[in-house]
């Protein structure tokens, strides 16, 4: 992750982080049950104002399509503080009792990982439209329960990462779609560092280095080249204790902090993602510095490479039989940001407009983080029932 300025991601964090299910999504489905609110803001109410919210508050609070109405946080004082910053006049203490107050349109996700699908249900069986941060939920099974619960409701809910968002992601789609590579053979992704020192939610059971750090290649990776249809991952623990700002022992190491994850696509290419807490890197989370690429793409006709992290790309390096001097492309775009998920999805509810980032496409890549930890328990390649609308038409 990266703002606009050259800050680390855990500078970012301290500064406060389907076909597959019963009733199909289509545009067409689902802006017949969502209309868009016309002519007024959408009123948002964020719930966790830890880390993540000092990301996503500001970007929020100038958007033209969101009136932010109301915090909340387990720890009150975190809720309190970040209402009178931005100006929000209300705050609460539990979902129930935010959602008994004032009235708003979007819930705003920013909890530990491992609350993620409990608080989403929550809000979509009390109506609310919800933007939540990755993963939706801690199983496939229940993040394809939300989701048709959600359409049941007449309601959305997407997911983070926003990565399809990106200049560079479009580019790099388009360049796929028209044949600039030839036929697509393989890919490879990367993101690691040296694990979040703030927090023991990404070391406990249903956190790890794979719904943190992975997910974001596994996005960009799997909107490129499209859905997923098996598995096969080796995942361990390198680090078995951490120490943690929140907790006054080391904390027990449950969940991977190693991954090495290997898909076969439906079209046939073959992709590589790996992930880790134990990686060092030179150029530190910010990627500032950095001219190496995180995720490669080969084909018969070419090669391309994405410069700079997935949430915070800077460039796009391809060569091709008739350009085979590699050639810089889309280092002007400077408009996308990882924290811009929840404010564009606000203006799509405005204007009607339809989301590159699809519920479906979150959930696909969720079976695939469930999918490499059963290869790992089983020693087995695992096939995938899920999949979503692809190519993404950026």
């Amino acid at each position: 992750m990266k703002a606009q300025k050259h800050i680390t991601r855990k500078d970012f964090l301290l500064q406060a982080s389907m076909l597959g299910v019963a009733t199909a999504l289509t545009p067409a489905t689902l802006q017949a049950t969502s209309p868009p609110i016309a002519d007024k803001k959408i009123r948002v109410g964020v719930i966790g104002c830890g880390s993540v919210s000092n990301m996503y508050l500001p970007h929020l609070s100038k958007s033209a399509y969101v009136e932010l109405v109301s915090t909340c946080d387990i720890i009150v004082e975190r809720a309190a503080k970040a209402a009178q910053k931005y100006s929000i006049p209300n705050q609460y203490p539990s979902i129930e009792k935010m959602l008994a107050g004032v009235p708003f349109d979007l819930l705003v996700n920013l909890t530990d990982m491992q609350e993620h699908g409990r608080l989403n249900k929550i809000a979509l069986e009390a109506g609310k439209h919800v933007w939540s941060e990755k993963p939706l939920a801690n199983t496939y099974a229940e993040g394809k329960a939300l989701l048709k619960l959600a359409t049941q409701k007449g309601i959305r809910i997407w997911g983070a990462p926003a990565v399809v968002n990106s200049p560079q992601f479009a580019f790099m789609a388009k360049a796929i779609q028209g044949g600039k590579l030839g036929k697509i053979a393989a890919a490879h992704g990367h993101y690691g560092h040296l694990g979040p020192e703030w927090s023991a939610f990404f070391y406990e059971e249903n956190g790890g280095s794979m719904p943190d750090l992975a997910v974001y290649n596994l996005a960009s990776i799997t909107g490129l080249l499209g859905p997923v249809k098996s598995v096969v991952a080796m995942l361990n623990v390198i680090t078995p204790t951490r120490k943690v700002e929140n907790r006054p022992n080391p904390v027990k190491v449950e969940a991977e902090d190693n991954a090495m994850i290997l898909m076969e696509h439906a079209s046939g290419v073959l992709s590589h993602v790996q992930s880790g807490f134990n990686y060092f890197d030179p150029y530190g989370h910010e990627g500032k510095g950095q001219e190496k690429p995180t995720i490669s793409i080969v084909g018969t006709s070419g090669n391309m490479h994405l410069i700079g992290y997935d949430w915070a790309p800077f460039g796009v390096d391809m060569a091709t039989k008739e350009q085979e001097q590699t050639t810089r492309h889309v280092t002007d775009a400077k408009t996308y940001v990882w924290q811009e998920g929840a404010s564009v999805i606000a203006e799509c509810m405005a204007t009607g407009k339809e989301p590159f980032i699809q519920a479906e496409h979150s959930l696909h890549v969720l079976e695939i983080i469930e999918a490499a930890r059963e290869s790992q328990a089983s020693g087995r390649r695992i096939s995938l029932q899920s999949t979503f609308k692809w190519p993404i038409a950026v």
